[in-house]
């Protein structure tokens, strides 16, 4: 995810340090990236299969009333709460 884009408009488009300044100037959202380390956590793997587990139950019925929303809330829950103990340590 981008949060901020800026283009370069002068110089030759084609010269290397242009095209390198202009990927420089990308900043991603460290959210994200903290997201997925997160996501790689052993209580993360964890809730996460479970709620794929559920998706792949529920998907292969073709009625049925169960939804995986309790999967879901308990993967973003703990997803979350390994979020909140290191966010703020990368913000300035």
């Amino acid at each position: 995810m981008v949060f901020e884009k800026k283009m370069l408009t002068h110089g030759d488009p084609d010269d290397e340090v242009s095209k390198n300044i202009v990927l420089c100037l990308y900043r991603l959202d460290p959210l994200e990236a903290i997201r997925a380390k997160c996501e790689e956590t052993e209580h993360c793997v964890h809730y996460k299969e479970r709620l794929e587990l559920c998706e792949t139950r529920v998907s292969s019925r073709s009625n049925t009333d169960e939804e995986c929303t309790e999967e879901l809330f308990d993967f973003l829950h703990a997803r979350d709460h390994c979020v909140a103990h290191k966010l703020f340590h990368n913000v300035k």
